[in-house]
């Protein structure tokens, strides 16, 4: 199944490279699928993020729109998890796919404790944790503006670290080597 996302990654840049006007409404759904707590499992961003900044960065493209769409739509994400756990509250768990994976949940509880307002920020870093901190966050009912820092920071950093970070990298590796 990894492969098949990988073909499926690098057919989704090529088309965005082909088709620019498409990159910010896609970043922006690829980045938001990412971060909400069922999709975050189906949909490899870091690896489309690297690939398509480093594209986007030998292209030319504009890196900053595109850094800030993936932040935004990694903002709305996390959001609409946080708002699924406040509504859901504990009975998240008997739902799909959390009603299978129950120890996701109860390590996600934990993480959570541990950190507080800083596993949100951490969360947005580490794959496992991304697709349950924020759920976790909206079932132990965080206060929401302390969510919304934290998430919001967390988003921006992770947005342009990965997209704008790599575009750059791929630029001055370009200008380094000549090409």
């Amino acid at each position: 199944m990894t492969s098949q996302l990988d073909l499926w990654m690098q057919a989704l840049v090529e088309f965005m490279r082909a088709n620019q006007q498409w990159a910010i409404p896609i970043v922006f759904f690829v980045a938001f699928a990412e971060c909400v707590a069922i999709f975050s499992w189906l949909v490899p961003a870091t690896v489309f993020f690297t690939a398509f900044g480093a594209v986007a960065g030998a292209s030319g493209l504009n890196l900053i729109p595109l850094s800030f769409a993936a932040s935004f739509g990694a903002a709305f994400g996390f959001w609409l998890s946080y708002w699924v756990g406040l509504l859901l509250g504990p009975r998240v768990d008997d739902y799909w796919p959390l009603r299978d994976n129950p120890d996701l949940l109860r390590r996600g509880h934990d993480f959570f404790e541990k950190w507080g307002v800083l596993g949100i920020a951490i969360g947005h870093f580490f794959g496992p944790i991304r697709a349950v901190i924020a759920l976790v966050a909206g079932i132990v009912k965080m206060p929401f503006w302390a969510f919304q820092l934290a998430n919001f920071g967390a988003s921006f950093a992770w947005g342009f670290g990965l997209l704008y970070g790599a575009g750059r990298a791929t630029e001055m590796m370009m200008q380094f080597t000549g090409r």
